[in-house]
């Protein structure tokens, strides 16, 4: 009895989690680490407006002790139909408070309580609900933590700054973090006539009702803004961070079956280019076009992920509502595979990435630099070709590649003369032949090899090491007893 009664009152946690790949999977395994390694139980809660099978799936298997809600749907029949994404996602997040506040007063209501509300990167909006509640709350930032530093300073920049971010004459310094042009913060930051830039700034200002921040990094990745920011921390500017990366899922006997890996089992050592844009990018038809004929005439070895082309909207993919039933080989050029099947794979479904990148016969990964995929390719010793498409891919995380990253990334470049963003094939070939084969790539391989961080994400991880401290810590501050409904 004694048992029973400790577990059904251990430390119980709520985390609301967006859409998105990059957002779904690091949640599961931050709850199967609390309830391992700490006891603690957790609630997910998920959006049915912006639910998917691809993201559902992700939450299909959880260890015993994590359960999943739906908040009910609402209505966004007034949003146009190509509004942004984060449009949506703030939309659905501020029009579900209702139906969350009514969650959560149920679960305080529960004999185990909440001990503390957990909100996803792109949802701070719904802290207000946990504050109102008296709830502790915190972010579970699912990216790096120099791009939440840039989200922290959002508000300020845009107090003390006018006309576009692309065009500020002075470099935007972070604390402890490598020096940024205007142009190299977020998309819809760049310019203040853009609909999202206030939602952005906004976002900035909702963090800050956070008590504290869960981010997806570890030290050894980002060891000089960690120290920045404690110190920022200690003079009460923010609230802490708590390192608690990397979250990245460990291969698979299943997945190891998939017909991709047979294909590569063929391929000589170090010789394949793999490219996936993730779960959610949308390259324009013509740049599909543009990228398989580079492709075609750099001569490498290639395993593709195809996705469907958008003329609209590079983040397409991301509610999981772009496939309509079409195939997206059949919009590649024609004749494209059978003239590269002796030397190419191009699949248009899914595939294991970490079990892909882990391959022996994979050199190097053509990525749009989201921050699960930086993590995965760092975890395997991959080096990488940059072709982020929005979010903090392009600004944030391809900078960071290319400077801090020391050498592990090459940088595709987009053809500036015209102003389409478009990177044209002689570009593209010329890019993974130097990846591949040429002297940028050798010391591009050389560095991604190095032991460096691939130690310290291990060193990050161990049962003894600053994660589970981490998060011990964070425990520790729910451990006084669990919020409950006022009686």
């Amino acid at each position: 009895m004694a048992r029973a009664y400790a577990r059904a009152y251990s430390p119980h946690v709520v985390v609301l989690t967006s859409p998105g790949a990059g957002h779904v999977l690091p949640v599961p395994e931050l709850a199967a680490r609390l309830a391992a390694q700490h006891g603690v139980t957790a609630t997910i809660i998920t959006f049915t407006n912006l639910s998917s099978p691809e993201h559902s799936s992700a939450l299909a298997t959880l260890p015993a002790g994590v359960f999943v809600a739906k908040l009910l749907e609402v209505s966004l029949d007034d949003l146009r139909l190509d509004a942004h994404l984060v449009t949506r996602i703030v939309t659905v997040v501020r029009r579900t408070l209702p139906h969350l506040r009514e969650l959560l007063r149920s679960l305080l209501g529960s004999p185990a309580g909440v001990a503390a509300f957990l909100t996803d990167m792109l949802c701070p909006a719904a802290l207000t609900v946990a504050e109102e509640l008296g709830v502790p709350r915190y972010v579970f930032y699912t990216s790096s933590l120099m791009s939440l530093a840039s989200l922290l300073h959002a508000p300020e920049l845009a107090r003390t700054t006018t006309g576009k971010c692309r065009d500020l004459p002075e470099p935007v310094r972070l604390p402890g973090c490598i020096t940024l042009r205007g142009a190299d913060l977020v998309d819809p930051i760049q310019d203040r006539a853009n609909p999202v830039y206030a939602l952005i700034v906004d976002l900035g200002l909702d963090y800050l009702r956070a008590d504290g921040f869960i981010v997806n990094t570890f030290d050894d990745l980002e060891h000089d803004t960690l120290v920045s920011f404690q110190d920022l921390c200690d003079k009460d500017v923010y609230p802490p961070a708590y390192a608690v990366g990397p979250f990245v899922q460990s291969c698979s006997d299943e997945a190891a079956k998939h017909r991709c890996m047979e294909w590569l089992d063929g391929q000589p050592d170090g010789s394949v280019l793999y490219m996936c844009f993730g779960s959610g990018g949308a390259l324009s038809s013509r740049q599909m076009a543009e990228l398989a004929a580079g492709l075609e005439a750099s001569g490498q070895r290639f395993l593709w992920v195809v996705r469907l082309p958008s003329d609209k909207d590079s983040s397409a993919g991301y509610f999981g509502t772009a496939s309509h039933g079409d195939d997206p080989l059949s919009y590649l050029p024609e004749g494209f595979v059978e003239r590269t099947g002796g030397r190419g794979l191009a699949l248009a479904q899914s595939a294991p990435q970490v079990e892909i990148l882990n391959h022996r016969a994979v050199g190097g990964f053509l990525s749009h630099c989201g921050w699960n995929s930086w993590l995965e390719a760092v975890a395997a010793g991959v080096p990488i070709l940059t072709w982020p498409l929005f979010a903090e891919q392009r600004p944030i995380n391809t900078v960071k590649l290319s400077s801090e990253g020391a050498g592990v990334a090459l940088r595709l470049r987009a053809r500036e003369d015209t102003g389409d963003g478009m990177v044209p094939r002689d570009e593209v070939a010329a890019a993974a032949r130097e990846l591949m084969a040429g002297e940028n790539g050798a010391v591009a391989r050389k560095k991604a090899h190095e032991p460096e961080l691939r130690v310290g994400a291990e060193k990050a991880a161990a049962a003894d090491g600053p994660v589970r401290r981490a998060l011990a810590a964070v425990v520790d501050t729910w451990n006084g007893g669990s919020a409950r409904a006022a009686s």
